[in-house]
C-alpha cells in the first residue's frame, strides 16, 4: 500500500469513529485524489475550523468551484454542520474528510462520478 492508501484508511477511520458514518470507499478515494498534493502537506491536509478565512476558502474553492454550488448562507451552514459532526474539539479535521462530508451533504457525488 502506498502513502495515499494509508491516508484514505485514516480518513475512513475518522468517518467511522469520529463522525459516525460508514464511508463510501470509492467516493472517499475520489475526494482524496481530488485534494491533490494538499493531503501530503501537514498544514494543508487539515481544515483550521477556527479560522474564518479557512472556512471561506473551503466554501469558495470546494463548494463553489469544485461542486458548482451557488453562493449563499446555506454553504457556511453546511460547513459548520460538518465541523460539528466532526467535533469542534477534534484537533485534526482532515480536509478530505470535510470535503467528503460536504459532498454527501449536498448529494454531489456525481461530481466525482
Amino acid at each position: 500500500m502506498g502513502k495515499r492508501d494509508d491516508l484514505i484508511a485514516k480518513y475512513a477511520d475518522d468517518l467511522k469513529n469520529k463522525c459516525g458514518m460508514e464511508p463510501d470507499m470509492g467516493l472517499l478515494t475520489k475526494v482524496t485524489i481530488g485534494c491533490g498534493p494538499a493531503i501530503y502537506n501537514a498544514d494543508a491536509e487539515t481544515v483550521a475550523a477556527t479560522q474564518a478565512s479557512e472556512l471561506e476558502t473551503v466554501k469558495n474553492n470546494f463548494l463553489i468551484k469544485k461542486l458548482g454550488m451557488a453562493d449563499g448562507p446555506q454553504l457556511m451552514d453546511a460547513i459548520n454542520a460538518v465541523i460539528e459532526t466532526y467535533g469542534r474539539s477534534e484537533r485534526n479535521k482532515y480536509r478530505a474528510v470535510v470535503y467528503y462530508m460536504l459532498t454527501k451533504h449536498f448529494g454531489k457525488e456525481a461530481v466525482y462520478g
